[in-house]
């Protein structure tokens, strides 16, 4: 069974080298591999001085970085996992043996912030129209699909389109796991503040139009027949 982490990243080298430990530490067999999104900072270099491999995507947005994952490595489960260190890294064996066990085919860490701060307003409350507005169109039950950690099964990887180029793309996997018919599950974890000099890179307005946007013309898509029909299997 070979298990591997993705990790994309843009200018995290302040976080990346803790979360590398953390899932190399919580799966120890598995092999961590970090994107980077055309840093301007020293990601690449402390991500490789603490074993991960390293990929270079130069085109800047999270959904180009997991493209160049999902096409750069071959696994049987990978785990995505952003490298903000503001999720928990040690829960990673147990969502991979939930997936597993559960015959699973993804599992959503959920975020919960274990403080006021770890999830900024503007943040939460896009979070909660964009949840809204996806499951309204297709009728799913999503708390938290635009979460950065989950872990999936070959056979979604295999699957999943990839056309998003920026933070679209979580939406863009909480609707194919929907309309393909894959077995979804989530998890809650806990949800922590970004070290003091880390910054986000999601820009609340900005993105979230571009999501919503994303999640209309997945709609669109569907109806128009390009889409494999299916459910939403979450719970």
């Amino acid at each position: 069974m070979r298990v591997a982490v993705v990790v994309p990243c843009f200018d995290e080298a302040l976080t990346v080298g803790g979360v590398v430990d953390g899932v190399r530490a919580a799966l120890p067999g598995a092999q961590v591999h970090v994107v980077d999104n055309a840093s301007s900072d020293a990601t690449a270099a402390v991500a490789t001085a603490h074993g991960a491999v390293v990929h270079r995507e130069p085109r800047p947005g999270k959904g180009h970085a997991v493209r160049r994952a999902f096409e750069d490595v071959d696994a049987d489960v990978y785990v995505l996992i952003d490298g903000d260190g503001t999720y928990d890294a040690a829960a990673a064996g147990a969502l991979v043996d939930l997936l597993l066990a559960g015959g699973h085919d993804v599992v959503v860490g959920t975020r919960r912030p274990a403080s006021a701060t770890a999830h900024r307003p503007g943040h939460a409350a896009g979070n909660r129209a964009l949840n809204g507005l996806v499951n309204g169109l297709f009728g799913t039950g999503y708390t938290d699909m635009l979460s950065g950690y989950r872990v999936m099964s070959r056979a979604f990887v295999a699957s999943f389109p990839a056309r998003s180029a920026g933070f679209e793309v979580e939406t863009e996997m909480a609707v194919h796991a929907a309309v393909g018919g894959f077995s979804s599950v989530e998890v809650p974890l806990g949800f922590t503040d970004r070290p003091a000099g880390s910054v986000s890179k999601l820009r609340t307005v900005r993105d979230g139009l571009r999501i919503a946007a994303c999640a209309v013309r997945l709609r669109g898509s569907r109806r128009a027949g390009t889409s494999a029909p299916g459910r939403s299997p979450v719970r």
